[in-house]
């Protein structure tokens, strides 16, 4: 086994609601490596989004260590974090956050303006099956169609993870295997760690390991032998 992309170890965040304190992670303990299609699944509040805010560099775990390759991201100060996020780590949301007046290429090309070695919008937007989409706004596109665009932008900066937080949560079933035909696609294309979070048992079929989160802690790790195709995926 090669090294780890991510290693966290005893990883814990805590909230403060008032006067209550709500803990988030309780402990989490995980390696993540390159090229992996990893989901992690579990019902709403059981820490999957604290975990992947936390690996993306959005947000800083109360305690604990979290590396990636050699960054400790639990030391890194805001600007360090910035880096990371820029020159590493690409994100889908479950909404697309494109720009209403910007095309879809214009949309991508916001990303690939960041870095130094970018992907060309074009074949971004390709390698998501939107080439012929790419002079259309955000309001003559589909829902689907929308997260395809967010997926090639971040993407093109050639990122070396991509974090995915319920990326076909507002979808259709149709829309969202397309979606997931495209997040598939680059990970096997360009051999992009994916990490996607859900609450849908349906994904986690597509995926080299399934890691269960249950009330802020890991419950099971499970590797997949025999991974399913898109089209095998109901919900």
């Amino acid at each position: 086994m090669t090294e780890p992309v991510f290693t966290a170890r005893d990883l814990k965040k805590s909230y403060r609601m008032g006067e209550v304190e709500v803990a988030a992670l309780k402990g989490i303990n995980l390696e993540l490596f390159a090229k992996e299609f990893v989901v992690l699944l579990g019902p709403s509040g059981s820490g999957k989004s604290t975990l992947l805010n936390i690996l993306g560099g959005l947000d800083n775990p109360s305690s604990g260590k979290v590396r990636y390759q050699d960054h400790d991201l639990v030391s890194a100060n805001p600007e360090q974090l910035t880096t990371y996020r820029k020159e590493h780590v690409g994100f889908v949301f479950q909404f697309f956050n494109l720009i209403p007046n910007l095309t879809a290429i214009e949309n991508v090309q916001l990303a690939t303006d960041l870095v130094e070695n970018p992907m060309a919008p074009v074949e971004a937007l390709a390698l998501v099956g939107l080439s012929e989409r790419k002079n259309h706004f955000p309001s003559q596109m589909s829902g689907g169609e929308q997260q395809r665009v967010a997926i090639a932008r971040a993407i093109a900066k050639r990122p070396d993870v991509l974090l995915c937080d319920e990326p076909t949560g507002a979808l259709d079933i149709k829309t969202g295997k397309l979606v997931l035909e495209a997040i598939n696609r680059i990970n096997h294309e360009l051999g992009t760690l994916v990490v996607v979070i859900t609450h849908n048992s349906a994904i986690a079929g597509l995926a080299d390991r399934v890691i269960y989160l249950s009330d802020g802690t890991i419950s099971e790790v499970r590797s997949n032998k025999h991974k399913i195709s898109i089209d095998e995926v109901h919900w």
